[in-house]
């Protein structure tokens, strides 16, 4: 029967008051399992100056650089460098415990998943570990939306954990991009993205120690997150561009011809005040799907309205576009002139006037969307 080879990978950077907690734990569960697992200890150095790889070195671990600055990149560089088909990772600082992690392997292999993630939300947060706003809001957002965005068969629970267990040649198919802490969300969209088989398991998670710095800075790595969950999400704003377009600009439609203001629940609707307001809904819907548009101009994979505009040649852009143009155009003459028939003193027809500007913004804003996909697609 083949030993299961286990990598430990610690991403580091300046490290040195915490390192030797974390590597105790991790050679005593070396040692308790030397029978059961052949476990390698590595830790990818992030450009520590404070002697962090001198005192790895001097216990036997692997010390290996990682010349790129980040946390993501440092796991990357770590894990790509793993002798181990089995990997797991957490965080230098002591706040996992990898006296757990055990628990995570068993629970690979035993299941054959293909990761293992500690969650921290169904295990014990000791008291000062996770800030309110990290653990009441932060991380339950970050779950529910990569959930509805990606999840199909598995939940996530923790999408925040930093102590995962997970098998070498499936992360290497995920092709995990990100060098910063976004790559915690990377992992799991993508993991989710190839269907694979994923795991719970509760762990505990200790405060920092007394003096530490943390490298997390609480709302840009925030918004890293949220920016790098949405970057594989343009069918989401497809969805809900056209959703807000379609209803809007039907509604705006049914105005225009209906004539007239109607009294629902009593609320005065289809005036020209709605109406501006329509219009204004039906320029931002528009604007959510090309969002979407620009972003599936950097995904290895589209399929839909997106695939057909990017999958356009030369020559269908330039009639598309000379067409929106050219219609544009034809609309903003038409109000000129109707302008004139009234001796440039005003428009006497409001709700015309709405719709067509509506109708002429709409198109610019889809052809210029257009011509802007074609532009990145280049780079």
């Amino acid at each position: 029967m083949t030993i299961p080879q286990i990598t430990i990978v610690i991403p580091c950077l300046n490290e040195r008051n915490t390192l030797p907690f974390v590597l105790e734990k991790c050679l005593k569960v070396k040692k308790e399992f030397k029978n059961k697992y052949e476990i390698e200890i590595l830790v990818s150095d992030n450009g520590s100056n404070d002697g962090s790889q001198e005192y790895a070195k001097s216990l036997g671990v692997r010390v290996e650089p990682c010349e790129i600055r980040g946390y993501g990149a440092a796991l990357d560089s770590g894990i790509k460098k793993a002798k181990g088909d089995i990997v797991l990772f957490a965080d230098a600082d002591d706040t996992y415990d990898f006296l757990e992690a055990p628990k995570l392997i068993a629970k690979l292999i035993e299941t054959n998943s293909d990761m293992v993630i500690g969650s921290r939300l169904d295990g014990e947060i000791h008291k000062g570990a996770m800030p309110f706003l990290h653990r009441f809001l932060g991380t339950p957002v970050i779950n529910w939306i990569i959930n509805r965005l990606y999840a199909k068969k598995f939940k996530i629970r923790d999408s925040n954990s930093g102590f995962r267990c997970f098998n070498k040649k499936k992360y290497l198919e995920w092709d995990v991009k990100s060098k910063g802490m976004e790559f915690a969300s990377e992992m799991l969209i993508k993991a989710l993205q190839n269907d694979s088989i994923m795991e719970h398991v509760p762990v505990s998670l200790y405060p920092d120690k007394p003096g530490r710095i943390p490298h997390l800075k609480t709302w840009r790595d925030g918004m890293r997150h949220l920016l790098r969950i949405l970057f594989y999400a343009p069918y989401f704003f497809q969805k809900l561009g056209i959703t807000i377009l379609l209803v809007s600009f039907s509604q705006l439609l049914y105005g225009l011809f209906s004539g007239g203001i109607s009294e629902i629940y009593g609320f005065r609707i289809y005036g020209i005040h709605s109406l501006v307001l329509l219009s204004f809904a039906s320029l931002i819907g528009l604007s959510i799907w090309s969002v979407g548009l620009q972003i599936a101009t950097r995904q290895s994979k589209t399929y839909g309205i997106y695939a057909i505009i990017l999958n356009w040649n030369e020559d269908r852009l330039f009639f598309v576009l000379l067409f929106g143009f050219s219609t544009m155009i034809f609309l903003f003459l038409y109000l000129i002139w109707k302008w004139k028939q009234n001796d440039y003193l005003f428009l006497n027809f409001e709700r015309e006037l709405i719709v067509t500007s509506t109708i002429g913004l709409l198109i610019f804003l889809f052809g210029i969307n257009a011509l802007t996909a074609h532009i990145l697609k280049r780079e």
